[in-house]
């Protein structure tokens, strides 16, 4: 099982949060790397000069980008959830592709939205 960053584990590695850190220094012993969806990369960038760690971060990572068919699933996703966070949205259904585990600075709003993806991710809070 992979892991999913959401913006919130995005500036928690960039503060040196040791449960982010360790969780993904684990995923990357083994071989294993993140995925990060650009609309999380939206959220949480914000100067490339003072962001060394999270640019690090994104250079061990796979970064999915967002097209029309992730965008009008995560639409669909907000509808039957009852969620107003496309991000959110956008990132559990990238996870769902592969039953990751997200972590997130936000479980209950992805609770929300596992319930909606028939349990095909998992959640922990950071």
């Amino acid at each position: 099982m992979g892991i999913t960053l959401d913006t919130g584990a995005l500036i928690a590695f960039e503060r040196a949060d040791r449960q982010v850190r360790d969780l993904l220094e684990h995923g990357w012993a083994g071989g294993s790397y993140p995925t990060v969806p650009t609309a999380a990369i939206a959220q949480a960038w914000r100067d490339g000069r003072s962001q060394a760690r999270l640019a690090g971060l994104l250079r061990r990572s796979r970064i999915e980008p967002l097209d029309e068919r992730l965008a009008r699933s995560a639409g669909e996703l907000m509808a039957r959830a009852g969620s107003a966070d496309a991000v959110d949205a956008i990132i559990a259904l990238s996870a769902a592709t592969r039953r990751d585990v997200v972590l997130t600075s936000d479980p209950t709003d992805f609770m929300t939205l596992a319930a909606a993806l028939n349990g095909r991710i998992k959640v922990i809070g950071v």
